[in-house]
């Protein structure tokens, strides 16, 4: 990679790296309590009215309007509705006890709440005028049947469970989780509970992204530590292209002569090297790996869309992504880039995090050429305050932040000043 190759803006990566997501064709039925964090495939059609007939809104008293003109009116309860439980047509110049979530006896058509009333024994006196339609939850009023509650490439979460719930689904149908396979490169890199050597560290990123893809539905085999030898890392990479949608690293794509993950890429399959204009994370890599296993020969089925990246007259490929081995790099790397392309490999329509304009509480004097991503948490007041060291090694500030500013580049930040903010809330899941 020359020294002289333009960078990327962190926007055109990104372009390039949904262009070539393929949404996946496969489905799968789950159970509605089973498909937290799962993309619908098909719009949720309700074949009912929510809800499904007039219903009170509180627990009182359900009577005709026209017969209570006047506060102080006395009328004999003449029955009794829980919710559950069907109704009797409404006698005449009576009232129903009625509770809330019931529905409203034919002859019906208001209820007077029972802090409004005072009861005594099969009779009620009622301390109000009754008014038309008050206190009742019209039938469809939230819900009219034959609507689609919700549509396909709607990331399902708990509110949108309970929704198709309640127009009877039991089980839906989702687009198939990704399969990806992810390994890190290091001579450097010591799994937690063994003793650190001189110069090594603890895998820190192996955590992190591993739980980050499961975040989004993901299915991830761990190939663990590579060491940094051109042929290990081939063989891993064989590896890992079987049988999976993408093969994601972390470390090695940079170009020192210690970095192979360049030279694995090309020799097992095609490969970009990207310099982003972006703090932190300039180096990114894509492209894909040559599934070379037996069973992705062409017309098989492994190499169908059953799994994997794009097929041809060589067999099937994997998506390959490379991010940098600095743990806040790759963690930033990960959020820009790698989620929104493993949730358009499920066909999600919401891709963007949505970003909030914020005050910033702190000063930034030095403008960096490059587009910063700043790690920054929300005060007390509302405004941001900024992590005090922005560099790419200090993993503390992930923990610390809610979010990242997105600065453009050559931009100072004023006290003060509005800037736009991307909470976690919207890159982690």
């Amino acid at each position: 990679m020359s020294a002289e190759m333009p960078m990327l803006t962190p926007a055109e990566a990104r372009e390039c790296v949904l262009a070539a997501a393929r949404p996946f064709a496969v489905t799968e039925t789950v159970d509605t309590l089973a498909a937290n964090r799962r993309v619908l495939a098909v719009d949720v059609v309700s074949p009912l009215n929510v809800p499904p007939a007039d219903i009170s809104a509180m627990d009182g008293y359900a009577l005709c309007a026209a017969d209570a003109t006047s506060a102080g009116s006395r009328f004999r309860i003449s029955q009794r509705v829980p919710a559950g439980h069907p109704p009797q047509p409404l006698e005449p110049g009576t009232v129903a006890r009625i509770f809330t979530g019931a529905q409203i006896p034919p002859g019906a058509d208001t209820v007077v709440i029972q802090e409004d009333t005072t009861a005594d024994g099969d009779h009620v006196t009622l301390n109000v005028t009754a008014a038309p339609a008050a206190n009742i939850n019209r039938q469809g009023a939230d819900i009219r049947a034959g609507a689609a509650v919700l549509q396909a490439g709607h990331r399902l979460d708990a509110q949108a469970l309970g929704l198709a719930a309640s127009v009877g689904r039991a089980s839906l149908s989702v687009a198939r989780r990704p399969k990806v396979a992810i390994f890190f490169t290091g001579d450097e890199l010591t799994m937690p509970g063994m003793p650190l050597r001189d110069g090594s560290i603890y895998n820190s990123s192996r955590f992190t992204l591993t739980t980050l893809l499961e975040n989004l539905g993901c299915e991830v085999t761990d190939f663990g530590i590579v060491p940094d030898k051109l042929d290990a890392t081939r063989e891993v990479l064989r590896r890992a292209a079987q049988g999976h949608d993408l093969v994601l690293t972390s470390g090695g794509v940079s170009v020192g002569e210690e970095d192979h993950v360049k030279a694995a890429v090309e020799a097992e399959g095609r490969i970009d090297m990207w310099r982003i204009a972006m703090k932190p994370g300039k180096p990114l890599a894509f492209g894909e790996i040559h599934d070379r296993s037996a069973a992705a020969v062409p017309g098989s089925a492994a190499a169908s869309d059953t799994i994997g990246g794009t097929t041809g007259a060589r067999g099937r490929t994997a998506y390959f992504i490379g991010l940098p081995g600095n743990p806040v790099s790759s963690f930033v790397g990960f959020l820009l880039f790698v989620r929104p392309f493993v949730l358009k490999l499920q066909g999600a329509t919401e891709l963007e995090p949505r970003g909030w304009m914020l005050n910033a509480n702190f000063s930034l004097k030095k403008a960096d050429r490059r587009h910063e991503y700043l790690r920054a948490r929300i005060g007390p007041d509302g405004g941001l305050e900024l992590f005090a060291n922005q560099s790419s090694a200090v993993l503390t500030s992930t923990v610390w932040a809610d979010g990242l500013i997105d600065n453009p580049p050559n931009h100072r930040i004023e006290a003060g000043e509005r800037v736009r903010f991307l909470p976690f809330s919207e890159l982690l899941y």
